[in-house]
């Protein structure tokens, strides 16, 4: 009996384990970009689709609400030396990358414990940073969401027609 338990344990832990992350519903992607000042900034996330659905109704991010800013794990933002963004200090790292959408205004926040599953580990207690942009409207609809860097730091994020930016220097 105990082996039986034993080798189901293991075949249920090298299923879950072994699973290709680019057959999700929402696949993995990345960005990595360095900079003109040197600073190389990564982003790894999941790439939500809008499917039909309404963004800030039926599919996040919820107006008020802290959102994951992609689908699975929690987004991860990177820098491998300390910069500002958008003026204020982060030291070099890796970051679970949160966004709070308010209309137009969106708070981006860069949280320490980067190793997460969405949003439901998030404390604000362990944010890094907190920055307010505004959000704008994008050139194209992106039925997926993504993120793009400029060579100058300009970090973009693309969700249906919203598009949200800030600056890394």
């Amino acid at each position: 009996m105990k082996s039986i338990l034993f080798f189901a344990t293991l075949f249920f832990a090298l299923t879950v384990c072994g699973q290709d992350k680019s057959t999700r519903p929402s696949p993995p992607d990345s960005v990595s970009v360095t900079l003109n000042s040197g600073t190389t900034v990564s982003i790894s996330y999941s790439q939500p689709a809008v499917k039909g659905r309404t963004i800030g109704k039926d599919l996040e991010p919820l107006p008020g609400k802290v959102w994951r800013t992609g689908a699975n794990e929690a987004t991860v933002f990177g820098i491998d030396k300390n910069v500002t963004i958008e003026g204020t200090d982060l030291p070099a790292g890796k970051y679970a990358l949160f966004t709070i959408a308010n209309g137009d205004d969106w708070t981006i926040i860069f949280n320490k414990t980067w190793n997460q599953w969405g949003a439901f580990d998030y404390k604000q207690a362990d944010d890094a940073l907190r920055v307010n942009v505004k959000a704008g409207k994008a050139s194209e609809f992106a039925e997926r969401m993504k993120f793009q860097i400029s060579k100058d730091g300009i970090v973009t994020l693309l969700w249906g027609n919203i598009k949200v930016n800030f600056k890394v220097s």
